[in-house]
């Protein structure tokens, strides 16, 4: 794993917030995919995928946040991105991910950034 690399999961109310630091690349893919699948197995309502402290992410990153949201919609969960950086943000305008998964600049209510 790398070094620069950090995935963290909490609970806050009916949400789940995962962090994801540093680069999401292949090596690291398969750490959020976890965090991400026990957080859509929570039972919370609202799975938050923090990416205020994300510097790079690739086609598999991409890929996993694709696969999360497919899967939060097949159980009736929301799903939303949030704090993307202006690169992250990038990508995802140019992959076309803006319009199938919600992206805002803040937390939604109730949920706060710690």
């Amino acid at each position: 794993m790398h070094d620069h690399f950090r995935v963290q999961a909490r609970s806050q109310g009916d949400a789940r917030i995962v962090a994801v630091s540093g680069e999401l690349d292949l090596v690291a893919a398969g750490s959020v995919e976890e965090q991400l699948n026990a957080a859509l197995e929570s039972g919370a309502e609202l799975i938050v995928i923090d990416l205020a402290n994300l510097e790079f992410i690739d086609s598999t990153g991409l890929s996993v946040l694709v696969r999360a949201h497919q899967r939060a919609q097949d159980a009736s969960l929301q799903l939303g991105l949030i704090n993307a950086g202006a690169q992250v943000e990038r990508l995802l305008n140019l992959t076309g991910l803006t319009e199938r998964l919600t992206l805002s600049g803040s937390p939604p209510d109730g949920v706060t950034d710690d």
